[in-house]
């Protein structure tokens, strides 16, 4: 069967605008995100990975977002309500993984909502540390090694 979503890595000059649309929908509308939280200086640096509808891709209206930092953490994963449980989060989190172990980097951090733990646990993330508080949702911090899983 066909996926109905492609995955691939954005172009930020270009798709930067259709991400804010994604990260504002989940984050900031639906989640209750601060918008002076979500918005961060290095996002530009970052690798984004985007997925849009397969029937619209590449020019489609996007679906869901994640990102890669320079020091190898993954964050704003955002899907869009509607194509939740559907494989766009995975797949948004193995283009990451790979990106990640393509520049050599041993080790992934990510800081979850602690209602999408076992999402993360699923794919060989480990919960370290205790539960905190970002920007009023309780978060925990996770780590995927390498080491730990070839």
């Amino acid at each position: 069967m066909t996926p109905a979503f492609l995955v691939r890595p954005a172009r930020w000059a270009e798709d930067a605008a259709a991400i804010a649309r994604v990260r504002r929908a989940v984050f900031i509308t639906e989640q209750g995100v601060p918008e002076d939280l979500e918005w961060e200086a290095m996002d530009p640096d970052c690798l984004w990975f985007v997925a849009a509808e397969a029937a619209t891709a590449p020019t489609g209206d996007l679906l869901g977002v994640c990102r890669l930092t320079p020091r190898g953490r993954v964050g704003r994963m955002a899907v869009l309500a509607p194509w939740r449980r559907q494989g766009l989060g995975s797949a948004l989190l193995e283009a990451a993984l790979a990106a990640a172990r393509a520049r050599g980097q041993s080790r992934v951090e990510l800081s979850a909502q602690t209602r999408a733990v076992g999402f993360y646990a699923r794919h060989g993330f480990v919960a370290r540390g205790p539960e905190y508080d970002d920007a009023g949702i309780p978060h925990r911090t996770m780590i995927l090694d390498w080491k730990d899983h070839p």
